[in-house]
């Protein structure tokens, strides 16, 4: 075995893709209950109050997976790619 070598461990682009899919499910389960998802998910990052997401598909539960703050800069730096 060759110690002197370093491992490379890279987790982010799964995380993103996670990350990414959950905030899907929580957008589509937010609409189909009638909510603008963009103002609750907005209400929900701002205050930590998961009570602005609904229950319905385990949208909830889903969204607590994701650390607000983690959400947040995926959201700021997808949004600086694509401009």
């Amino acid at each position: 075995m060759d110690f002197d070598k370093t491992m490379n461990f890279t987790v982010e682009r799964d995380k993103s893709i996670k990350a990414r899919e959950i905030l899907k499910k929580v957008y589509n389960a937010l609409q189909e209950k009638g909510y603008n998802p963009i103002n609750q998910i907005v209400g929900y990052i701002l205050s930590g109050d998961p009570t602005y997401i609904t229950s319905y598909n385990d949208a909830r539960n889903l969204i607590r997976q994701i650390e607000r703050d983690e959400l947040l800069e995926k959201m700021v730096r997808n949004y600086i790619r694509t401009r």
